[in-house]
């Protein structure tokens, strides 16, 4: 691969933790490369231990790593690794962390509560990353919480065209909440379809649906979300469009985290299908006949590509 930056001698390098070498491996397929050459593993006592195994000295290095179960061994594999990397004296060290853990925690909206996702940032920078690229952040202020650049891709282009490719006909788009209205739009606009949003709260911990705004009864309901926990918003949802009396409903979102107990409700809800990217890997055992899963390699491996040579990534979206 050519590259156009100066100090940073022949192609990317791309290193990986155990949190998902799969997307990795492919995201190097999609590059015509292959993965950096490290070990990543726990000694007996649980202590972390990674070494990179070949020359990396000016080079540009990319860490593939979501922050995703097991949440902490993943987020402190990718800390070593960025040190690592920054100790072996590496020219410029991207942290690829395609699911941003503990994203959720993003402000201080009780007392005595961490703003855990600037903590995270925090960590991230003063290991060595020198770049975030990341996918569909929970809460967008995320990026603020960096010194450093942030890069964020979106799935919306690729599960948009997934469904498009459907042809579902008397579609609405349905936000699962009022927060991820926004980016709901943006889906709705891509396919042409009107905009519905549940209105829920949670109680003791739980998501109550109370009530759908916009117009469903009849139609193909796609709910929409960044991403999938225990399902406990989406089964609500679910029940409320069902009761509502529409047609057919389908499910999307980037990040199928499918939490227990996700894959038996998952199993018992009126969803047809389930469509999830591969930011999180999703073992055999959580996945259903309702789930399909679609690859973001090609997304990040363009991405890397993009910021290597010094191009412009939000041409990727227009």
């Amino acid at each position: 691969m050519k590259s156009s930056l100066q100090g940073f001698p022949d192609g990317p390098r791309i290193f990986t933790g155990n949190a998902n070498p799969g997307l990795a491996k492919a995201v190097c397929d999609y590059l015509q490369t292959s993965p950096g050459q490290a070990e990543v593993f726990q000694f007996t006592n649980e202590n972390i231990f990674v070494r990179i195994l070949e020359n990396i000295r000016q080079r540009d290095i990319f860490i593939i790593q979501p922050i995703s179960m097991p949440v902490n061994t993943s987020l402190v594999e990718l800390l070593i690794m960025l040190d690592a990397a920054k100790r072996a004296s590496a020219g410029r060290i991207t942290a690829v962390v395609p699911y941003y853990g503990y994203g959720r925690t993003d402000k201080k909206d009780q007392p005595r509560v961490p703003i855990t996702a600037r903590l995270i940032a925090d960590l991230a920078t003063t290991a060595g990353a020198d770049r975030l690229l990341t996918m569909d952040l929970h809460a967008g202020q995320i990026q603020g919480f960096f010194n450093i650049p942030v890069d964020e891709l979106t799935a919306i282009s690729l599960l948009s065209e997934y469904f498009e490719e459907k042809g579902l006909e008397d579609l609405v788009v349905v936000a699962t909440d009022i927060g991820i209205a926004k980016r709901a739009r943006d889906m709705a606009d891509r396919l042409s379809a009107p905009l519905a949003i549940i209105e829920k709260r949670r109680v003791q911990g739980r998501s109550e649906a109370l009530n759908i705004i916009g117009d469903v009864e009849g139609k193909t309901a796609l709910l929409f979300d960044d991403e999938i926990d225990t399902a406990g918003s989406l089964l609500a949802a679910a029940t409320a469009l069902d009761q509502a009396g529409v047609k057919d409903i389908f499910s999307c979102a980037t990040h199928g985290v499918l939490s227990n107990p996700a894959a038996e409700r998952i199993r018992q809800s009126p969803i047809k299908e389930i469509v999830l990217t591969d930011t999180i890997p999703i073992p055999d055992e959580k996945r259903d006949h309702k789930i399909t899963v679609l690859s973001v390699a090609p997304l990040f491996g363009e991405a890397i590509r993009r910021i290597h040579e010094g191009e412009s990534l939000g041409a990727l979206f227009v």
